[in-house]
């Protein structure tokens, strides 16, 4: 039991305060609301500092002013502490909104840096993705030809590609080919100290893989007793003589074994054909990476007209700026702080209605019983 004696309401008592209540409730008119609304400036707390703080800042301070007087209105603070707690509300709902510009003004500058000079970008990309497919239609010309051989051009020109990076994965496999499909004995697969280099060990295992993928070979003893005889021509040799060949110097025989064997000297027709399919696969690949950046091209020409699409555009402005994370953690801790500022007026408005009710229901029990008024009200503790 409290020792300290409740005060006992009379009618008078509660008759003054349904009247201060009455004045209590904000101001009715739009003359009062502006009254209200610049109260806040009699105690100085946002004077000409916080309007040259907003200015300097880009803000427009009668926007603050105009926030503040609305929460001023929803919340009608009755003392001194809700008073504070309306304001620093409004400065974390307008720190809330200041974050979003910020993040939004940083995507806007990113965006503008990135847009200029992008023709100048597309038109180069578009130049090196021609340079790149021309050379390979050379070299898919190249290889097209039947009895190919490596050529030391061939091999500059896709050793220059691959280390562009311009033709990816492929530009590996397709070196590897092209050294597979060099002279017999050609110089170039060992280094000058004569160990094996670290990219040719990198091609080797390319090969491997290719002939385990593919099935095909590209070397192999050579044939001895198994050479397939020349086929007999026009004028087959016989010993009697008889549709012999003319008469003529022995360079003209040794220039008809060296076309039976092919055009390369050195190579049999037993490995002309192991290396043929290793020719069409390199000339598959040559002419799939000219379609590849020929598409690669139209694809960039298409972008150029019309400009970069939605998707695009939000890859460009992604938070990779350093202080990206930052300025998320500011947003979410202005939002944290309105919630909580929030919740504690809430909770200090249902405080206010919960004494009001119990002063009411004091009322009402302290009442006198009259006609007309239930007994239950009129009967005294």
């Amino acid at each position: 039991m409290s020792l300290v004696k409740s005060p006992r309401m009379t009618e008078k008592k509660l008759a003054a305060n349904r009247r201060n209540r009455k004045l209590a409730h904000g101001p009715a008119t739009a003359k009062g609301r502006e009254r209200i609304r610049a109260a806040h400036l009699r105690h100085g707390f946002y004077a000409q500092a916080e309007e040259v703080a907003l200015r300097a800042l880009g803000e427009d301070p009668a926007q603050f002013q105009e926030l503040l007087g609305r929460l001023w209105e929803k919340w009608n603070p009755t003392d001194a502490l809700q008073e504070k707690l309306v304001a620093r509300l409004a400065r974390a709902v307008w720190r809330l909104d200041r974050s979003d510009r910020m993040q939004e003004g940083y995507a806007l500058r990113q965006a503008k840096d990135v847009s200029i000079g992008r023709e100048d970008r597309l038109h180069a990309q578009m130049m090196r993705l021609k340079m790149t497919s021309a050379s390979l239609q050379s070299l898919a010309q190249s290889v097209a030809r039947e009895h190919y051989v490596t050529t030391p051009a061939d091999l500059e020109l896709m050793q220059n590609l691959h280390q562009e990076g311009v033709v990816k994965e492929m530009g590996e496999i397709a070196l590897a080919l092209f050294y597979q499909l060099q002279e017999p004995g050609a110089p170039g697969e060992q280094d000058e100290g004569g160990g094996r280099s670290d990219p040719e060990a990198n091609v080797r295992k390319v090969v491997a893989r290719i002939q385990e993928i593919f099935g095909v070979r590209t070397s192999g003893p050579e044939p001895e007793a198994d050479v397939a005889p020349a086929s007999p021509g026009p004028f087959p040799d016989r010993q009697d003589g008889a549709g012999s060949r003319p008469q003529g110097s022995q360079q003209d025989a040794g220039a008809t074994e060296a076309e039976e064997e092919g055009p390369t000297s050195g190579i049999s027709s037993a490995e002309w054909e192991a290396r043929e399919p290793v020719r069409q696969l390199l000339e598959h690949i040559l002419s799939r990476q000219v379609e590849i950046c020929e598409a690669q091209r139209k694809g960039t020409l298409r972008e150029s007209l019309t400009g970069p699409s939605p998707y695009e555009r939000a890859a460009e402005i992604a938070p990779t700026h350093r202080n990206a994370t930052l300025m998320r953690r500011m947003e979410d801790s202005n939002f944290r702080q309105v919630a909580r500022v929030t919740s504690l007026l809430m909770k200090m408005k249902r405080q206010e209605r919960q004494i009001e009710a119990l002063e009411n229901s004091a009322v009402l029990h302290d009442v006198p019983e009259t006609k007309g008024v239930s007994p239950h009200f009129s009967r005294k503790n």
